[in-house]
């Protein structure tokens, strides 16, 4: 298979030298690329962590949100699996201010919009034969949300975990498919976890 990988939180600047992101490392969406070139799979990560790429998978880096959209949709259409793993920016400042904001004794108010939603697009765009696959990071309702992202999304699978998961090597994980059972991968090392993702991807079915 040839898999497009998303990794990493995005960058949504201020101005040039201050920008609104968050937890996320990549170490999962690395783990999921290593697994999967490791399985024998050709694979494209687009990320926007600075960890360093496993070797042998092609490398697209990114900062920001729309960055990444852009890079997806160049590469979405030759991919017969994108696992969206990255932790994409919901909001992005409305204007970037062209140089550095000085500090002041008055509050600073900074107006947010919304960001694309990358999944969905590819929920759309997707061809018969491609597989996509969504994370959900919940705190609450975990279930309940992920099923959700994976209808309205129109997805082939969702991974949904818990903030435990970000910045650690370990991770615990439920998956379901459309009409399939959830299914729950106790805490394990993110390349574990990763290797049996890839397996499930294989398979489609579980």
């Amino acid at each position: 298979m040839h898999l497009l990988i998303t990794a990493g939180g995005t960058r949504e600047y201020i101005d040039p030298v201050r920008f609104i992101t968050n937890a996320s490392s990549g170490k999962m969406g690395y783990a999921l690329a290593g697994a999967a070139q490791k399985a024998g799979h050709k694979v494209m990560l687009i990320s926007a962590s600075d960890l360093q790429p496993p070797v042998g998978v092609e490398f697209v880096g990114v900062d920001s949100a729309a960055e990444m959209f852009e890079a997806v949709k160049k590469h979405f259409p030759r991919c017969d699996c994108l696992i969206m793993a990255a932790a994409v920016s919901d909001y992005a400042p409305v204007k970037q201010a062209k140089s550095k904001i000085k500090k002041t004794d008055k509050p600073l108010t900074i107006k947010l919009k919304p960001t694309a939603d990358i999944l969905k697009w590819a929920g759309r765009h997707k061809k018969k034969a491609q597989f996509i696959v969504g994370f959900a990071l919940e705190d609450r309702a975990i279930r309940t949300q992920a099923e959700k992202k994976l209808k309205e999304k129109n997805l082939d699978m969702i991974i949904a975990n818990t903030p435990a998961a970000i910045g650690s090597d370990k991770t615990s994980v439920q998956i379901k498919t459309p009409g399939g059972k959830w299914l729950r991968l106790s805490t394990a090392a993110k390349s574990s976890t990763a290797g049996r993702i890839i397996k499930l991807i294989e398979t489609s079915k579980f």
